[in-house]
C-alpha cells in the first residue's frame, strides 16, 4: 500500500548518541505583594490543595515503582557500522538504540532500524552485563525487528543469566485512549536507563516507515520526550505493560510516534519462526478523497466519502479485479479513477481506515471485498490479496 498523496510528516528515526543533554531546573518562588507572602505559612492547605498534593505524589510513587520493575528489562542496542559511512546517526563506528526484554529465553525487541543490515548486535543491560545477540528476524514495513541473546562477553554462564531476565508484559493497544498518561524508557544520546512520561496525545495515525513507500498504521502519539537512542524502547502505560516501541518523532520535539503493541503481538512470533513477516498487499496507490481531487471525477455526488485510487501496479490484485486508477487523455487532461467506499461491506472514508483495516484482518491470500464509484455507478470487486515482496537481503 503505496503512501502517496499521505500527509507528510518530517520524521526522525532514532537511532544513535550524539548530544550533551543540558537540563535545566526552574525555582518558582512563592508570590508576594509589596514584599509580603500572600500566602500564611501556619495556615492550612485548601482541601482542593490537598487533594492535587495526594493525587500527585501517587502518580509519583507509581512512577518510581515502574521504573525499578522495568529497568532492567530495557537495554542499550549497539552495532557497528562502517567506518566510511557518515551521517548524523553514527558516532565512532557504532550506531545506538534501545530494545526490551520479551521471554525467559533471550529474545529482544526493537526496531529494524536500529538493527539496519546488522547480522549480530551488542545488547547492554543498565547493570552493565554485556551480551552478544544475533538478528533473529526483521520486518522493515512494520519497522520492528527480534533479537536473540547468545554469548555473554563477561564470561559468565549464559543459561544462569537468562533466568534472571525479567520479560515486559505486552500490553493491548485497543484499550489505550487519548490522554493517558505514558512512560518511556530508553537511552537517548546515549544515556542508559532514561525515564520520560508524557500522554497519549492521539490515536490511530498513519506515520511512513523508514521504508518508502509504505506507512505503519494505528501509531500511539504521544508528547513524551523521546530523542535519538529512544528507538526501540517500549512505550508504557500505569501498569507497567508495554502498549508500542518508541519508533520516531516530529523533528522540534514535542511529537513522538510508537508502533501500537497489537502490531507487535502479530508480527513478532512470525519473526521468531520465520524471520520475516509477510504484510496483505492490494496493490494500487491512493489517498483519502478531497473536494479538489472529486472535480475529476465529473458527476459526483458532491458528499462522495471514499478513498481515491489514483494508480493501480499492472498485474497486482487490485489490477486483476480490476480496479481502476486515473487516466491521462489526449490533451493532457486528467480524469478520475476509482472511488473505494466500502471494504468487506463496511463504509470507509479514510485511507488510514483501510490500511488499519487490512493488517489487523487480513492476510496474503485471503480475499477483500472492495465497493467502488465509477461514473455515477457502484461495483463490487472480489480481490484475491498477494503478499508485499520481502525487503531482506
Amino acid at each position: 500500500m503505496s503512501n502517496k498523496g499521505v500527509r507528510k510528516f518530517l520524521l526522525v528515526c532514532f537511532n544513535n548518541a550524539l548530544a550533551v543533554a543540558v537540563i535545566a531546573i526552574v525555582v518558582i518562588a512563592p508570590s508576594t505583594v509589596a514584599g509580603v507572602f500572600t500566602g500564611s505559612p501556619s495556615a492550612p492547605a485548601p482541601v482542593a490543595q490537598q487533594n492535587s498534593a495526594l493525587v500527585l505524589n501517587l502518580q509519583t510513587e507509581t512512577l518510581k515503582t515502574i521504573f525499578r520493575q522495568v529497568e532492567g528489562s530495557v537495554v542499550q542496542i549497539t552495532r557497528s557500522v562502517p567506518p566510511f559511512v557518515s551521517s548524523l546517526q553514527t558516532e565512532n563506528g557504532t550506531a545506538l538504540g534501545s530494545g526490551f526484554i520479551s521471554d525467559k529465553i533471550g529474545h529482544i525487541i526493537t526496531n529494524n532500524h536500529v538493527v539496519g543490515n546488522a547480522k549480530l548486535v551488542d545488547v547492554t543491560f543498565i547493570d552493565g552485563n554485556r551480551y552478544t545477540a544475533n538478528v533473529t528476524g526483521t520486518d522493515p514495513y512494520s519497522d520492528i525487528a527480534v533479537l536473540k541473546i547468545i554469548e555473554n562477553k563477561n564470561n559468565n554462564t549464559i543459561q544462569q543469566q537468562l533466568q534472571k531476565l525479567r520479560p515486559l508484559v505486552l500490553g493491548n493497544s485497543s484499550d489505550v485512549e487519548v490522554g493517558d498518561r505514558v512512560v518511556a524508557i530508553g537511552n537517548p544520546y546515549g544515556l542508559d536507563g532514561t525515564m520520560t512520561t508524557g500522554i497519549v496525545s492521539q490515536l490511530g495515525r498513519l506515520v511512513p516507515s523508514p521504508n518508502p513507500g509504505f506507512s505503519i498504521p494505528d501509531i500511539i502519539q504521544t508528547d513524551a520526550a523521546v530523542n535519538p537512542g529512544n528507538s526501540g524502547g517500549p512505550l508504557l502505560n500505569m501498569q507497567g505493560h508495554v502498549i508500542g516501541i518508541n519508533f520516531a518523532a516530529l523533528q522540534g520535539g514535542g511529537l513522538g510516534f510508537a508502533i501500537p503493541s497489537n502490531l507487535i503481538n502479530k508480527v513478532v512470533p512470525m519473526l521468531i519462526e520465520k524471520g520475516n513477516y509477510i504484510h496483505p498487499y492490494l496493490g494500487f496507490d491512493g489517498t483519502t478523497l478531497t473536494s479538489d481531487l472529486a472535480a475529476n471525477l465529473g458527476n459526483a455526488a458532491r458528499n462522495l466519502k471514499g478513498i481515491f485510487v489514483n494508480t493501480v501496479v499492472k498485474g497486482g490484485p487490485a489490477d486483476k479485479a480490476g480496479l481502476q486508477g486515473t487516466t491521462i487523455d489526449q490533451y493532457g487532461q486528467k480524469h478520475g479513477g476509482d472511488v473505494i467506499i466500502a471494504v468487506d461491506r463496511q463504509n470507509t472514508t479514510q485511507l488510514e481506515d483501510l490500511i488499519s483495516y487490512m493488517e489487523k484482518n487480513k492476510s496474503a491470500g485471503d480475499t477483500v471485498i472492495l465497493t467502488a464509484y465509477r461514473n455515477g455507478h457502484t461495483l463490487v470487486l472480489n480481490v484475491v490479496l498477494g503478499g508485499r515482496l520481502s525487503l531482506i537481503p
